[in-house]
């Protein structure tokens, strides 16, 4: 058990020695494999992870088996955006099920599609990283007609926030500001921005772990009602309720307690 970055750091060049891939898990439900991408071509990580995505089911189920590719000499490994998930198919209904069954688009930017295992999802694209993430979302943007756009923009977590990279962290912020500048120019009348987390990976803290704070929730759009304090809500399911009823969808099924009433005009 240990922190991606740690791991290789450890065992990189034992691993670049024997040609073993490097196996370890975390704090999550995870089962992890890295290569460094000379050692170990990309395929070949992706076969093996696959074949272990059919070994933990059952009793033996784990939520994610994780491909981490990483490049670099003794002394500097770096990961690679070449990660891929290999996700349990979700255990219930989801709203991107529910959206797309209404005849909507589900657009999936980043890992999403992976973490999902492609369920309710109409398109997707994998990206290199935060600023193309944005690039991505913005092509989306003037595609999707109607429905969800869910983007996840991964270097927060994987490139700084895991790294204790305090100063990284900083200006990937100031980057997404500025990329959140054109989003923000390219919404139309109806469209709503919700700008949230999957969990907290603080930079500040002693461990490299997820620190697993409180997630942030910004909620944005021409229909939405200014300075709305949402409090703690009870769930992230609240987020999703919240989407589905935007989108005039049935949540049938669904956990989650909207919150669209105090925020829609």
């Amino acid at each position: 058990m240990a922190s991606g970055t740690e791991i290789i750091s450890r065992l990189g060049d034992e691993h670049v020695r024997t040609g073993y891939p490097i196996v370890y898990t975390s704090a999550d439900s995870v089962f992890q494999v890295a290569a460094h991408e000379s050692v170990i071509p990309l395929e070949m990580l992706y076969d093996f992870c696959d074949k272990a995505r059919k070994m933990f089911v059952g009793d033996k189920a784990l939520g994610r088996i994780i491909a981490r590719p990483f490049t670099g000499e003794s002394g500097s490994y770096k990961r690679t955006h070449n990660r891929k998930d290999y996700s349990l198919k979700p255990t219930s209904r989801t709203i991107m099920e529910a959206i797309r069954e209404s005849g909507q688009e589900v657009a999936a930017v980043g890992k999403i599609e992976d973490i999902f295992d492609g369920i309710g999802i109409t398109k997707a694209v994998h990206t290199n990283g935060n600023a193309d993430g944005v690039v991505k979302t913005l092509e989306y943007m003037g595609e999707v007609e109607k429905g969800l756009i869910f983007t996840n923009l991964v270097d927060f977590d994987m490139a700084f926030g895991h790294r204790n990279d305090v100063a990284g962290y900083a200006n990937a912020l100031v980057e997404f500001d500025k990329g959140l500048t054109d989003i923000l120019r390219s919404m139309r009348e109806k469209d709503m921005l919700i700008i949230t987390a999957d969990h907290g990976c603080d930079p500040t803290t002693p461990s490299t772990d997820h620190s697993r704070e409180y997630i942030p929730v910004l909620v944005y759009g021409r229909n939405i009602k200014e300075g709305t304090d949402l409090g703690t809500l009870t769930s992230f399911s609240d987020i999703g309720q919240t989407v589905l009823e935007y989108l005039n969808v049935s949540g049938e099924g669904i956990k989650g307690t909207s919150f669209g009433s105090r925020i829609f005009r």
